[in-house]
């Protein structure tokens, strides 16, 4: 039995190691020492709880086994299976078959699971108007700190109260997939495939737009997962999926605008209010529907998302799930200040002792996911650092997606 760190790119929210079992198994083991990622690993094991071997039966993919939980210093430490594999930067998914229509299906299959997954575990679920009413409240509060051009509040106002855009009947969803959430094993034949789906800790019912709004970001395969996920779904035909994705995508500036107003933290707000400038600048028309899906400026922008943070009480987290993952698109909602610890010798005896014949207790874990749009929490727990600014790196890559945007804007 032996133990390593996880050698992916990690955001510091967790101290991360894998586990290699006498009998050859890897585990992964994540230790959350504040309120915040405590939350989020018992979000992610409710959920993991959640999906039965019936649910995984109906998946063409692999999600990781939940193994089990314990406490661990003053943190809680999650225990799960090691999906091993490879992933891809969101501007680098190609088109064509292989890697984005086998994302597509991944998607609709999600989508396709039976509510009673969601319900029977007690996770979120919302209806479509309630979906709606959660969009106007981030714009209303958004647009309260006056710092959002006046020609995007009309354009989400206008898209929020348009009927036609909300006629979705709900589905079975990640709460906000991204590229990285996929892991692949490349087949000689078809390409890269997905095998395994982390992030599974926004398990909820609501909008299926939510898990398609990160392919602003990868304007190659974005047609592409869009035709194969119309194509594997079971669902009926949603016309306006694509706009209300390219909408969410939008409304992250706006949320993390939002987050820098109740961390009451100039720099992010004035770095939001920068993103938001640009991305109106980008725009040729204000009514939501009519903007293409790609050619229009603002896709460059919206690269920035990218070095977003998600401000969400259970935004997209980047806890790692396999060693060949490498989720290093999103900083944490927390900002935090400090890098894991070396904790690998630490967590190989936790992870060993789930390893157990025996089977570990569940936990608590009862804490329910929230959709990736819902309204902003409180202040984080932690105050950042005066020494050092995490956020800095965040801001300058942003700050380059935009100048890159600018100088080949065709306006």
């Amino acid at each position: 039995m032996g133990a390593r760190p996880l050698t992916a790119d990690g955001d510091g929210r967790f101290d991360s190691a894998v586990v290699t079992l006498a009998d050859g198994r890897e585990l992964a083991i994540r230790v959350g020492d504040d309120d915040e990622t405590s939350r989020e690993l018992a979000a992610e094991a409710l959920a993991l709880r959640a999906l039965t071997a019936g649910a995984r039966a109906m998946l063409p993919f692999r999600a990781p086994e939940y193994v089990g939980e314990t406490r661990l210093a003053d943190g809680r430490a999650l225990v799960t299976e090691l999906l091993p594999g490879f992933q891809i930067e969101a501007a680098h998914v190609p088109r064509g078959r292989g890697a984005a229509s086998s994302v597509g299906a991944s998607i609709a299959a999600v989508h396709s699971l039976p509510a009673s997954v969601v319900r029977g575990a007690g996770l979120t679920a919302r209806s479509a108007e309630e979906v709606r009413a959660e969009i106007r409240r981030l714009v209303d509060r958004a647009a309260a700190t006056g710092r959002v051009p006046a020609r995007l509040t009309v354009r989400w106002r206008e898209a929020v109260e348009d009927d036609d855009l909300w006629r979705f009947e709900s589905a079975v969803t990640l709460g906000g997939a991204k590229a990285t959430s996929f892991v692949f094993e490349d087949d000689p034949e078809r390409g890269p495939e997905v095998v395994g789906v982390v992030d599974w800790h926004a398990l909820s019912i609501g909008d299926p737009a939510v898990d398609l709004a990160w392919l602003s970001s990868a304007p190659d395969a974005a047609g592409d997962v869009h035709a194969s996920y119309a194509e594997s779904s079971d669902r009926a035909p949603d016309a306006a999926l694509a706009v209300r994705a390219r909408m969410l995508a939008e409304l992250e500036f706006a949320r993390w605008l939002v987050h820098g107003e109740v961390l009451r933290r100039t720099d992010i707000v004035d770095d939001a209010a920068a993103l938001l400038e640009a991305l109106a600048d980008g725009l040729r028309e204000n009514d939501l529907s009519v903007i293409a899906a790609r050619g229009e400026g603002v896709d460059s922008a919206l690269d920035a998302l990218d070095r977003v943070p998600e401000t969400a009480a259970a935004g997209i987290d980047t806890s790692m799930h396999t060693d060949a993952y490498n989720p290093s698109d999103l900083l944490p909602e927390e900002i935090a200040d400090a890098p894991a610890g070396d904790a690998t010798e630490d967590l190989s005896d936790v992870a060993a002792a789930w390893g157990e014949d025996s089977g570990p207790s569940t936990g608590s874990g009862t804490e329910s996911s929230e959709s990736s749009f819902a309204e902003p929490v409180e202040a984080a727990k932690t105050e950042p650092s005066d020494d050092s600014d995490p956020a800095d790196e965040a801001q300058r890559a942003a700050r380059a997606a935009l100048h890159r945007w600018t100088n080949s804007s065709s306006e």
